[in-house]
């Protein structure tokens, strides 16, 4: 028995488990109660093994509680956690005594579940054996109230607590912000009569996910001491509000007082720098990955990846790509194909599927989300059905709304409005808002609009205050020139308060990220850029370029008009690159909305008059413009 517990210490994988449970078979120590219990204990350390764990406990003739326990303990960590109330009802029905690792346990899958019901009948039967005054069990009772929550009766607990301890008071302070209290959980902070590292951490995390960036950096500034949770914390919690500055002179700052690199810390900062397509600030962060040496680390190569594949690298997105030395995860391939179906290169995404499926990488959803993507995007409207089908069949992936969103954007980018429209009515379910607006958008394309009419009463009962909708649909009528009905839209987004979403871009100049908003001239920058635009727009006219304003949603002049589409978010960042950018730099602009035909005609003229390689990526897709033309071949 002392070599099985020997192999169990250092075992690692579900294999290694299986040679040792036959081992136990043969040698009739199966039912050990010591080692049974140190083997279901292994196999919980390992990742997705709890089907094995409940093989593995079926298999054992007299569990004790600890066994229970372990068992209990494993599925409320998982993905089962529902599955642990009835393991709980077993173990009464078998006439054990729970003790309180039962109902820590416990209120851990409750807490999991976000169920108040089962967090309620659980304390009811820790009152009943006696053990809701334990104090691990107390502990874990608030947070459960919290995640269902249900401060009050957190706070009730809290206060019936004798002695809590520091850690009581963490999860108390955690309660609040989980149920979005942030000035209840500093209240409790500053009452608090010991704060350890975690205490700190705790309000870190809260302030950052509350968005209140200035609170967490005057406390991170206070705090007496940091560890790298702190550090990450902070740059996780500035990235995911959009503060790419802050998140990196945090980052930089972590640098300088030696606190190394970790691999949360570099996945925020990457994320949001593919967000807002910070190239230059990727490339950066490319280099500290390499000399940390986590360029192997599956989640920062992903991570990477992403950024080169969102600011439009795709030759540095697939030297990422081919440098994964270990093995690729499906994210790794889903992203690499996003990547060039966003550049408009179907056929080398459909070519990257075939090499997934011969090194046998089972595809996702998310896969053929790209797959779907690409194909909708050159026009292959057989190869999308196909792979479609080929994912419900073959796959048995069942379709979720965006794969449902790709087949009516495939129709509809491709002018078969009809057909997107039997796809819609013939859908297994009931068609959302995003159906809808996907081919409200096929219909702004295409000018179609009695389709148009209709999808947008569909969008008027489901999402009616969706300010897009009224512009796509204001849109169709005045390129019709049906100016009364783009007044009666207005009128209508007047009436209801709502605010069309304002266009804006991006442009990353030295690292610096500035962005533009259409008619905005409140800084110096802007009027740099509105200045060099007005050079830009003058030398385009000498080039013969005439403005595209049609879709313009007013009913006035054409020189208002022309006045109106010059002042786009996309033309300000382009104009204030060609001031800012050395000659033989790729201009690289992100921007919210869908680029209109009249910025898209610029683009194209300025790469041409200029000489400027121009990568715009839009809500839809990346446009690479070159010598006149654009990659997407106005197909978009």
């Amino acid at each position: 028995m002392s070599s099985c517990l020997s192999l169990l210490r250092n075992c690692k994988t579900i294999g290694g488990l299986n040679q040792i449970y036959s081992r136990t078979l043969k040698v009739g120590l199966d039912q050990n109660p010591l080692l049974a219990g140190h083997l279901l204990l292994s196999v919980l350390t390992i990742p997705d093994a709890i089907g094995f764990a409940r093989s593995l406990f079926a298999e054992i003739a007299s569990p004790d509680v600890f066994m229970y326990n372990t068992l209990i303990r494993g599925l409320s960590e998982s993905g089962f956690a529902h599955e642990a109330l009835p393991m709980y009802s077993q173990m009464r029905h078998q006439s054990f005594i729970p003790d309180s690792f039962s109902f820590a346990f416990l209120f851990k899958a409750a807490s999991n579940m976000k169920s108040l019901y089962a967090g309620t009948q659980l304390h009811c039967q820790a009152l009943h054996f006696g053990l809701h005054t334990h104090l691990f069990v107390r502990t874990t009772l608030i947070s459960t109230y919290a995640e269902a929550e249900d401060l009050g009766s957190a706070q009730r607990a809290f206060d019936e607590t004798q002695e809590p301890n520091v850690v009581t008071w963490n999860a108390m302070v955690t309660a609040y912000f989980r149920c979005s209290d942030p000035v209840g959980a500093d209240q409790m902070f500053n009452k608090m009569p010991v704060r350890d590292l975690r205490s700190w951490n705790i309000m870190l995390a809260g302030y950052t996910k509350a968005s209140e960036l200035e609170v967490a950096r005057r406390l991170f500034n206070e705090m007496p001491e940091k560890d790298s949770i702190s550090w990450s914390t902070m740059i996780t919690g500035f990235a995911s509000n959009g503060c790419l500055d802050g998140a990196f002179d945090i980052f930089k700052e972590s640098q300088r007082v030696g606190m190394g690199y970790n691999e949360v810390s570099l996945t925020g900062v990457l994320s949001v720098s593919a967000q807002v397509g910070a190239f230059m600030s990727g490339k950066v962060l490319h280099g500290y990955i390499v000399k940390a040496g986590l360029d192997q680390v599956i989640s920062v190569t992903n991570a990477l990846l992403d950024v080169y594949a969102k600011c439009g690298d795709t030759e540095m997105a697939r030297g990422v790509f081919n440098q994964m030395v270990k093995k690729k995860s499906v994210i790794s391939w889903s992203v690499m194909m996003a990547a060039l179906a966003m550049r408009g290169h179907a056929e080398e995404v459909l070519e990257l599927f075939s090499d997934m499926e011969k090194y046998g990488i089972r595809p996702d959803g998310i896969t053929f989300v790209s797959l779907l993507y690409a194909c909708s995007h050159a026009g292959l409207i057989d190869q999308g059905c196909s792979y479609f089908h080929k994912m419900k069949e073959i796959y048995e992936i069942k379709p979720s709304i965006e794969h449902y969103g790709c087949m009516v954007d495939l129709y509809g980018r491709a002018g078969l409005l009809n057909q997107a429209l039997e796809f819609i009515t013939g859908m297994p379910i009931e068609p959302n808002e995003i159906i809808w607006r996907t081919l409200l958008g096929a219909c702004s394309i295409h000018g179609e609009l009695k389709l148009a009419e209709e999808a947008r009463k569909k969008l008027s009962e489901l999402d009616p205050d969706n300010s897009s909708d009224y512009v796509l649909l204001s849109n169709i009528y005045a390129a019709a020139g049906k100016w009364k009905d783009v007044a009666m839209m207005r009128r209508s987004m007047v009436n209801r308060n709502i605010e069309k979403i304002p266009g804006w871009s991006t442009i990353e100049v030295d690292k610096v990220v500035y962005k533009f908003v259409a008619g905005e001239r409140e800084s110096e920058v802007a009027d740099e850029a509105h200045r060099k635009l007005g050079e830009v727009m003058s030398a385009l006219r000498t080039a013969g370029y005439v403005p595209e304003i049609r879709s313009v949603l007013h009913d006035i002049e054409e020189e208002d008009k022309e006045d109106s589409v010059s002042q786009h978010s996309e033309k300000l960042a382009v104009a204030f690159g060609l001031a800012k950018l050395c000659q033989g730099s790729v201009v690289r602009i992100v921007k919210n909305l869908r680029v209109c035909k009249d910025c898209h005609t610029v683009m194209k003229l300025i790469s041409k008059v200029y000489d400027r390689e121009i990568l715009l990526r839009d809500r839809s897709r990346f446009h690479s413009f070159k010598d006149g033309s654009c990659s997407c071949k106005d197909y978009w």
